[in-house]
């Protein structure tokens, strides 16, 4: 079996080796995506002439098998075959004769990459909003039904102030959808049709890109075809560098969790189905998802930065280089969509200790509401501030409930606005469930599958 590019030398087999890498390993993921392009491309190739109606629809029919191929995990990808793009076309020269040979016309391989993967991140992206909103309702729910259970606030890890389990949740929750919006925003930006570009300087026949991206479901074509190739990598870093901002949130929630179910604060814990033990203490329970959340959210941050060292210091135009960057934004992916899942799964089974969070509200806690009923009195804030502090011992336990419920003001633990924290929920899940229906449009008027076409699959490992 011959590469795509090979002509009349053989590649030495230490080099072969060494620029093939693992992509043959990745590529397992990018079958579908290509498939997808490949009848997209086919489709135009024949709305310009280059290829007859009934090339077409071997080249569909053909397509369509190798995708029933590899739902089945029957379309190895060998060492030899360099890539997925490799051995799809040698797939389709088997099952469809001349017209596989054809089906190459007016693309080099480095916009067939790019577009597949263009339509990987964007699949996952979908996906990945999703399961990020998801999670950010689960949050919501939680803060809803702890609304007004007590829990002290903290800075510098000191007792700061009453605060809440609703008003803790609920700052991440809106935390996350924030970020969960910058991931959407990504997503806007990754929907773009690179295929047409070729090498980076087009060809000279008649592509039509606009028809081809609309049947791949991309919303526009990415227009200048250099600035379509010099775009790889960095769109990848992208999309990493979004997740990062999630994978920072999960971290520092991981963490207030580790420390708050540490028996010595008591304020949760997490049931034992979700705790390893110890291959030497009988007594242990182990959070170790949360404490891998902390880990993993440190390898999607190398995996950005990872990518854009790859890229750095690159000419324009097309260079092997770019090859790199595929494992990184694949890795980051996953570990990412995971963490999310793992952070879902915790808050669903978290439990609170109601009366233990309510007991650590020490006096003291209340002390800069004493400063500020002196203040409601007549007092300057700074002379209330002082007389406070000088006399802590005279400050009194108040109703921590009660106290809670007296802060009014938007955002706060009485008045935490988680309205209009669900209708920004909805609004998300909304605006990922039309982009994913757009994808699935475009898929199902290429090819009569059975089941929708999961481009970005969330447990690789399976196959």
């Amino acid at each position: 079996m011959a590469t795509l590019w090979q002509k009349d030398y053989t590649l030495d087999s230490l080099i072969e080796s060494f620029t093939v890498g693992n992509d043959y390993l990745l590529d397992v993921e990018l079958v579908k995506a290509d498939c997808f392009a490949s009848a997209a491309h086919a489709s135009m190739l024949r709305h310009i002439g280059i290829l007859e109606t009934g090339e077409l629809a071997a080249l569909i029919s053909g397509l369509q098998r190798i995708i029933e191929l590899d739902n089945a995990h029957a379309f190895p990808i060998r060492r030899e075959d360099e890539d997925c793009h490799t051995a799809i076309e040698q797939k389709l020269t088997e099952l469809c004769g001349d017209a596989g040979k054809k089906i190459h016309t007016g693309r080099s391989r480095n916009d067939q990459v790019q577009t597949a993967l263009r339509l990987w991140m964007k699949d996952f992206l979908i996906k990945m909003v999703s399961v990020s909103t998801d999670l950010v309702r689960v949050m919501t729910k939680f803060a809803e039904f702890n609304t007004h259970v007590p829990m002290p606030g903290r800075t510098h890890m000191q007792v700061a102030m009453p605060s809440s389990v609703g008003l803790w949740a609920a700052a991440y929750a809106e935390e996350l959808l924030d970020e969960t919006e910058h991931l959407a925003q990504v997503l806007d930006l990754i929907d773009q049709s690179p295929l047409g570009s070729a090498a980076s300087y087009g060809v000279p026949l008649p592509l039509d890109r606009e028809m081809s991206a609309g049947l791949m479901g991309f919303s526009r074509v990415q227009n200048n075809v250099l600035y379509a190739n010099n775009s790889r990598g960095k769109f990848e870093a992208i999309v990493v560098d979004a997740l990062d901002y999630i994978c920072l949130t999960l971290s520092k929630i991981a963490q207030d969790l580790i420390l708050y179910s540490m028996p010595e604060f008591g304020y949760f814990s997490l049931p034992v189905q979700l705790c390893s033990g110890s291959s030497i203490m009988p007594q242990k329970k182990n959070p170790d998802g949360l404490e891998l959340t902390r880990s993993k959210s440190a390898i999607v941050s190398a995996c950005a930065m990872q990518i854009k060292n790859c890229i750095r210091s690159l000419p324009s135009g097309y260079n092997r280089d770019f090859q790199d960057t595929k494992d990184p934004l694949m890795r980051a992916a996953h570990v990412a969509f995971t963490c999310v899942q793992v952070m879902d799964l915790t808050f669903r089974e978290l439990q609170v200790h109601e009366k233990t969070l309510e007991g650590s509200f020490a006096p003291e806690i209340y002390a800069t509401d004493k400063a500020l009923e002196l203040v409601a009195s007549g007092m300057s804030f700074r002379d209330a501030y002082r007389q406070v502090g000088l006399h802590l011992e005279d400050v009194a336990a108040l109703d921590p409930q009660e106290t809670l419920r007296n802060r009014t003001s938007t955002g706060t633990a009485g008045n935490l606005r988680l309205d209009k924290l669900y209708r920004d929920i909805d609004l998300m899940e909304s605006r990922a469930q039309m982009k994913m229906d757009v994808l699935q449009q475009a898929a199902g008027a290429l090819f009569s599958l059975s089941e929708p076409l999961q481009i970005f699959d969330p447990e690789p490992a399976a196959r």
